[in-house]
């Protein structure tokens, strides 16, 4: 059976004032939150409606659907629900291929990115402190588990890059070189934009190369791609340029 304050303190969650008051941040269906079992982060509570999750004791909480209803934050609720704590920042040096975004906003996006990274074999993704916060049960739902499996920091961008000047830093512009001609490092920081505004003009003085994903469309009339499909057909066009070297 769920209380009246756990219902209150999970509901609460979904914003991210009281996800940082309290260190804490919901995950929703069996899948996603098995993917946070078997990592580092650690489990307050599980309240599911039959999965055992091979849990005993107080952190699993058996509950019925119409309970589940209560603390889920989705129109159908996903079996389960549990809560974990939102670990310490860790910072890592920086190698290989690197995914900074600037001023990203849109949930969705993040998390389809996180998920992205991790198919792609990006470890470190470095989000602007404007950034949707990671821990946004939409993006959490997104990420399809991949979360877990990604070092991700906020900070200042425009410090991180200044930082880290000896990398090569690429950013997407409607101006750019065809990414399908360019030449590709092996190991950069590749800056992706905001939905609306794209890279801030502040940090586009600091790229050294622009990138142009090119249109093959007769009419090209589409003004952009969404960000998180650019991201797909930039990461993977790295990984194809890596693998042809090699």
């Amino acid at each position: 059976m769920v209380s009246k304050s756990q219902i209150k303190l999970i509901k609460s969650l979904s914003q991210k004032k009281f996800r940082n008051t309290h260190g804490l941040f919901v995950v929703e269906g069996i899948k996603g939150i098995k993917e946070f079992l078997n990592s580092d982060y650690e489990l307050v509570s599980v309240y599911s409606t039959g999965e055992s999750f091979e849990l005993t004791g107080k952190k699993l909480i058996m509950i019925d659907e119409k309970e589940l209803n209560k603390i889920s934050s989705l129109k159908t609720p996903q079996k389960a629900l549990a809560v974990f704590k939102i670990p310490p920042l860790k910072k890592s040096n920086i190698n290989g291929l690197t995914v900074a975004l600037d001023g990203v906003r849109d949930p969705g996006n993040l998390g389809t990115i996180i998920r992205l990274c991790d198919w792609f074999g990006v470890e470190t993704l470095i989000c602007s402190n404007d950034t949707v916060d990671c821990y946004n049960p939409k993006v959490v739902q997104a990420s399809m588990g991949s979360l877990p499996r990604l070092n991700i920091q906020y900070l200042d961008l425009n410090d991180f890059i200044v930082e880290n000047k000896n990398i090569p830093v690429l950013g997407t512009m409607l101006e750019g070189e065809n990414l399908y001609m360019a030449k590709l490092p092996e190991s950069a920081i590749l800056v992706l934009g905001n939905e609306a505004n794209g890279i801030s003009a502040e940090i586009q003085k600091l790229l050294t190369k622009k990138l142009n994903i090119p249109q093959f469309g007769k009419v090209q009339k589409t003004e952009s791609l969404n960000v998180a499909t650019a991201t797909a057909v930039i990461l993977s066009e790295f990984r194809r340029n890596s693998a042809i070297e090699k």
